[in-house]
């Protein structure tokens, strides 16, 4: 047992002793390496961020039926009963015509000139029903439910179903998908070129230090032990690569805020992409420490395997 602590200490030292030899050959590998990190960083934090924003409107988007004045209060509840037990409906909120003034005066506050066209005495809002979807891809069926000629006679204008918003949110969704395919195309493109320059530049160091481990495989040591070192290396490459992604976003986010903001054009909410990153500050860190681990300590794995497999079929 400790036979083998002491080989894995050693391991570990001498592949800290091939990190600091090799550090001005490994820039290239790690400048990638960080690229790569930081493209997969800012597309998870991104399509969260999207995601909040298509969540936030959705939520806002509801179908309106407008009743007519001479509807009575027992017609408008059996209305809003049968709409109730519709499967596509997650919620519906009856507004008498009190109501809907109250709620008409509290949505336009700040704009005197709405305020002044209404008023208790002379109301001219309708009773209205709100529905909303469980998702908008139910709005069409709500919506021919609705206009059913039976419920048809009971309505004075046409249905609203929001329909600026819904093209926002499409817009909004078809940005994610495009973001989306960029970023992984981006980050596999990324991903081979890291592990290129990584495979490069582990056979390099074993290039020169062909001699060195020569020496070591004739006085026995096990391919694990020769490979271990380089696998440390490679280990160490996607550590520091993995902090420095973490540190560009945060920098990102402290330095660029108002700028992102200005370029945003109302899709990309930075505060929340900040909070995002806040909130799942460690995972992410963790998320970034594995994938640059797995990444160099497969570009190691396969650089020295090929080195092995070529001085073992040569003896």
């Amino acid at each position: 047992m400790n036979k083998h602590l002491i080989a894995f200490g050693r391991i570990i030292r001498t592949g800290f002793v091939y990190f600091g030899r090799n550090a001005w050959l490994a820039i290239a590998a790690i400048a990638i390496m960080v690229i790569t990190l930081t493209i997969i960083l800012f597309s998870i934090i991104a399509n969260a961020t999207f995601s909040n924003t298509i969540a936030q409107i959705t939520d806002k988007i509801d179908i309106s039926v407008y009743l007519k004045d001479d509807v009575t209060e027992a017609q408008a509840q059996e209305f809003v009963a049968e709409i109730t037990k519709q499967p596509q409906v997650s919620d519906v909120q009856y507004l008498d015509k009190s109501d809907a003034l109250r709620a008409f005066i509290e949505q336009n506050a700040n704009n005197e000139n709405l305020l002044a066209a209404v008023n208790e005495t002379d109301n001219p809002l309708p009773a209205t029903i709100r529905i909303k979807p469980i998702t908008l891809n139910e709005m069409p069926a709500i919506r021919d439910f609705v206009t059913q000629e039976k419920w048809q006679n009971l309505q004075s204008d046409p249905v609203s179903d929001n329909g600026e918003r819904r093209q926002t949110i499409d817009k909004i969704t078809h940005a994610t998908n495009i973001l989306r395919e960029a970023g992984l195309v981006a980050v596999i493109v990324f991903a081979v070129i890291s592990v290129v320059i990584i495979f490069n530049t582990i056979q390099m160091a074993i290039f020169n230090r062909r001699d060195e481990l020569q020496i070591m495989r004739l006085l026995g040591a096990t391919t694990s032990y020769i490979r271990g070192p380089f696998v440390v290396e490679t280990i160490i490459y996607g550590v520091i690569s993995a902090i420095a992604s973490i540190f560009i976003i945060n920098a990102l986010f402290v330095t660029a805020s108002s700028s992102l903001q200005a370029t945003s054009l109302g899709l990309l909410d930075i505060s929340y992409s900040q909070q995002f990153f806040q909130g799942h500050y460690w995972q992410l860190l963790w998320m970034q420490l594995t994938l640059g681990i797995l990444i160099g300590a497969a570009s190691s794995v396969i650089a020295t395997r090929r080195y092995l497999k070529f001085k073992t079929s040569k003896k």
